[in-house]
């Protein structure tokens, strides 16, 4: 069997645990609705609020964007299916989902990296930051990001295809690409180098500079002789750490376990952790620890009490 003769994925997903599948979908529906709306505020706030027009908030407002539309091509079609008797998804929408959601993964790696970036050089180099963040370089690095998780994305999904099937059940509630890997029928070396090159670039590579980054950012703040001082550089760079070490944790231990371990039921919930989890934690943890998204959420808020009185 190959890709050409396949019209149709079974996605198994928890279809053994019935009473799981109905929590499962209370919870994700909740979390996706938090997602939106979170995301969706620190976007409007950061494009409303002229305060916020800086590099920060720039990569924080694609990171958002960037969330909303991984949970919709992941956890929208995952709800449908908990409540729905049909299990089955096309070979065009399994395909797109599996693209969708590996191009904004890997996005959202080299986004974390580069807002790291960002912390250093506001907090080691504070003069030279209008400089060095210019619009123009904040401009490419977005631009990078994006364009370099959508071709790794497109190589792996298109190298994927081109394997020949001995099924078409798949043991997961979404077309992830580890999962969909176990129904070839034979290993391809050019399809597991791929993956692990693609691995080790976006995740090992941007963690390595991420932890350079915070290690100066760190040296840096230790010799700043006020406590306030010390105390704003640590709430500006301790909601990117948190989120940091959110997605990374359960990416590496998704991606970069040994192939000879099978931990099928374990991937799921991990998928479940990073594809749901997460990007609805995101503005939460950004809207707590940081004073200026609250002030301008206030703000906000203010200004549209005031204009429903006028």
């Amino acid at each position: 069997m190959n890709w050409s003769t396949v019209t149709e994925f079974t996605l198994e997903g928890f279809s053994q645990y019935p009473k799981l599948e109905i929590i499962l979908f209370i919870l994700c529906l909740l979390m996706y609705l938090v997602t939106l709306l979170g995301n969706s505020i620190l976007i409007t706030i950061s494009i409303l609020d002229t305060h916020l027009h800086t590099p920060m908030y720039f990569f924080l407002s694609n990171l958002s964007f960037m969330d909303i539309c991984y949970t919709t091509s992941s956890v929208t079609p995952m709800v449908v299916k908990f409540i729905g008797k049909r299990n089955t998804v096309p070979f065009i929408g399994c395909a797109l989902q599996m693209y969708l959601s590996l191009a904004m993964g890997s996005t959202e790696c080299l986004l974390l990296a580069v807002m790291a970036y960002d912390r250093y050089v506001a907090i080691c180099h504070p003069l030279r930051y209008p400089i060095i963040m210019n619009k123009r370089v904040c401009l490419q690095m977005a631009a990078g990001s994006w364009i370099t998780g959508c071709l790794t994305a497109l190589l792996e999904t298109s190298s994927a295809l081109q394997l020949p099937l001995c099924g078409s059940s798949i043991n997961h509630f979404t077309c992830e690409i580890l999962a969909l890997l176990k129904l070839a029928c034979t290993s391809s070396l050019v399809m597991d180098l791929i993956m692990l090159v693609v691995s080790v670039l976006l995740l090992p590579i941007p963690m390595l500079l991420i932890c350079i980054s915070y290690s100066f950012i760190l040296f840096t703040i230790l010799r700043i002789n006020s406590a306030d001082g010390r105390s704003k550089a640590f709430s500006t760079c301790s909601a990117h750490l948190t989120v940091v070490i959110l997605y990374y944790g359960t990416a590496l231990s998704m991606y970069l376990k040994p192939s000879s371990v099978d931990s099928q039921e374990t991937d799921k919930f991990i998928t479940l952790f990073y594809g749901v989890v997460t990007p609805m934690l995101n503005p939460i943890i950004y809207s707590l620890r940081n004073k200026e998204v609250k002030g301008a959420v206030k703000k906000l808020l203010r200004r549209n009490v005031f204009s429903q009185r006028l």
